[in-house]
C-alpha cells in the first residue's frame, strides 16, 4: 500500500469517528495524474445519494496528466463515484443522517495497482479544541528539544 496523498488539514479541522475504504471510478488520464501525485483534496467531501444508493466524491481536483492532450470537455473537479458494498452504503446512510456529521476524504493510496480512497465520518472541531491541540503539539516539541539538548552533554 503506497500512500499518494494525505489530507492533513482534515485531521486538524475534524475529529474522525470511523473510516471507510473505497475504490474510485476514474478515467485513464486521471489515474496517471493521481499516481504522479497531482491531486488536491482541499475542500472536497463525500456524499451519499439514496436512490439508487451511491456514494460520490465531490470537489476533488485532478488536473490533467498532459494538459495539451486532454479532451476539451474534461472537468478536473467533476464528481467521482466511489465503489462500496451495499451493506457499507446502508451503514453510511444511517450514520450521515445524524446532525453535525460529514464525510471527509483522508488518504489516497494504491492497493495492488488500484487507486483507493480512505474517507472518514467526521465531526467538526471547535476553535478551542484546535487551540488546545496546537498547544499540546508545541509542548511536545519543547520536551523533545530539551531531551535532545540534554543528551549532548
Amino acid at each position: 500500500m503506497k500512500v499518494i496523498l494525505e489530507n492533513k488539514k482534515a485531521l486538524f479541522n475534524y475529529s474522525i469517528l470511523e473510516t471507510f475504504k473505497a475504490g474510485v471510478v476514474l478515467q485513464g488520464q486521471e489515474v496517471k495524474s493521481i499516481k504522479t501525485g497531482k491531486m488536491g483534496l482541499r475542500g472536497s467531501f463525500v456524499i451519499v445519494k439514496e436512490s439508487p444508493p451511491e456514494v460520490f466524491l465531490i470537489g476533488a481536483n485532478v488536473p490533467p496528466y498532459q494538459p495539451k492532450n486532454t479532451p476539451s470537455d474534461y472537468d478536473p473537479k467533476r464528481s467521482r463515484k466511489l465503489l462500496l458494498r451495499k451493506s457499507e452504503i446502508k451503514q453510511l446512510i444511517g450514520k450521515v443522517k445524524q446532525k453535525g456529521l460529514t464525510m471527509i476524504p483522508l488518504k489516497v493510496y494504491t492497493d495492488k495497482g488500484k487507486i483507493k480512497i480512505e474517507f472518514g465520518i467526521a465531526k467538526g472541531k471547535r476553535k478551542i479544541d484546535k487551540r488546545t491541540q496546537i498547544k499540546k503539539r508545541e509542548t511536545e516539541r519543547e520536551i523533545q528539544r530539551a531531551m535532545k539538548g540534554g543528551e549532548r552533554l
